[in-house]
């Protein structure tokens, strides 16, 4: 059991994260990981309600507002919903999580924490509350930065306006500054963040965005395996948004029509603010046929996807210093161990090359994507069952879950041996 040093009481965590379960996020098995290691944790966050936009069944402005789940206690602020994804409600709640959370700063000044922890995807205000709390009561805080502001904001929202965009910068710089330590899920992101907060070295990290256990297993589903037993099976799990580039995928599953691919099978699991403009413009290029929406799921139904793939495909859109940042679902790609189909700039590039674990171009290439979606298709099940291996093999060295949270764990409480 950890305990504070002189005391019999278990070190207390706090953690700022506007997702949290029973939204799947990465934050919820890292939490679990805390209370395994003896840790008291307790978790500031949001009403669920991504990313459909509605709140869950059970939670709501007045519901489930304080909860313990596997020994966490959680204390969620009011948000705004995101509705129906619309570029206002989305920016309403991009907002109101952080403002809300101040609201909670009277109770969080009565209690006593060891170490704060920020788990910032968008927005980086999320982690208001916490660094003000860590900055007044001078408690240390680490962010595990995975999305960069404003550089990810720029991906969703198009943003034109010179003075709004440096206001978006200096904003976004002063949370980085204003946080004692900072974790980077790529090496790219961690030398911006150096460069941008000057930080020692000590007080900045790389460690990879590691996924959940259930992600390395295979499930074989009998329906499933059926249903696609005749199409050469492309699978991608994740978030629908403007960031993930569909209109790449588009366009190389149309170049791939034209070619004669005619049994090439689309899989998308997973939902977003961009799902139902995706699944109109599918309809309406005439590739109806060629892709699945499959929605929304639990993490622990995606080995039975990631299983019937013949490749795992993910694009990102070309946009300043998105690169800088690795998808997280390209850690569970190579969780799964199928081979990989990406169209990405940045650190990744290396990542698929060094491992060889499948194909990868740059990000907006969609002849370059189809050319990689041939080459995986003519090749033989042998070599494709390799590339998975690749994969695997490479995932167990650098980004096995167990293995990086001990790094994390060694980082906030300055434990590294």
């Amino acid at each position: 059991m950890i305990k504070s040093e002189g005391s019999n009481e278990k070190k207390r965590i706090l953690v700022v994260s506007q997702h949290f379960w029973p939204e799947s996020f990465r934050i919820n098995d890292i939490c679990d990981s805390f209370v395994e290691q003896g840790y008291d944790v307790e978790v500031l966050c949001g009403i669920p309600n991504y990313p459909k936009g509605q709140f869950f069944d059970g939670y709501g402005l007045f519901k489930n507002k304080r909860q313990t789940i596997n020994g966490i206690k959680v204390r969620r602020c009011f948000e705004i919903k995101r509705g129906k994804n619309t570029s206002i409600r989305i920016f309403l709640n991009y907002i109101s999580f952080p403002f809300f959370s101040i609201f909670s700063l009277p109770y969080l000044f009565r209690q006593k924490y060891d170490k704060i922890f920020l788990f910032q995807t968008s927005p980086v205000m999320m982690s208001l509350a916490g660094v003000l709390l860590g900055k007044i009561k001078k408690i240390e805080t680490t962010m595990y930065v995975l999305d960069l502001w404003p550089e990810n904001l720029y991906s969703v929202l198009k943003i034109r306006n010179g003075l709004l965009r440096k206001l978006a910068y200096w904003s976004s710089t002063w949370y980085y500054r204003n946080t004692d330590k900072l974790i980077a899920n790529s090496q790219k992101l961690m030398g911006i963040l150096k460069e941008r907060t000057k930080k020692e070295d000590s007080h900045i990290a790389f460690i990879p965005q590691f996924c959940e256990k259930i992600y390395e297993a295979t499930i074989e589903n009998e329906e499933l395996n059926k249903r696609f037993s005749n199409t050469f099976n492309l699978v991608y799990a994740g978030n629908i948004s403007p960031a993930q580039s569909f209109e790449t995928v588009m366009e190389a599953a149309s170049l791939l029509k034209v070619q004669g691919y005619n049994n090439i099978a689309w899989i998308i699991v997973g939902d977003g603010m961009s799902r139902k403009w995706l699944e109109s413009e599918v309809q309406q290029k005439e590739l109806g046929d060629r892709f699945t929406f499959i929605g929304h799921v639990p993490i622990e139904e995606i080995p039975k996807y990631t299983s019937i793939a013949d490749g795992l495909f993910a694009c990102l859109t070309k946009t300043d210093l998105l690169d800088a940042t690795i998808p997280a679902k390209v850690f569970s790609y190579y969780a799964a161990g199928r081979p990989l189909v990406l169209a990405m700039d940045g650190e990744i590039q290396q990542i698929v090359q060094e491992s060889g674990a499948g194909y990868i171009v740059d990000s907006g290439d969609a002849v370059g994507l189809a050319d990689t979606v041939a080459k995986l298709y003519n090749t033989n099940k042998d070599e494709r069952y390799k590339m998975g291996e690749n994969a695997q093999e490479y995932y167990f060295k650098h980004f096995e879950r167990n293995l990086n949270m001990e790094k994390l764990i060694g980082f906030i409480f300055d434990e590294q041996k």
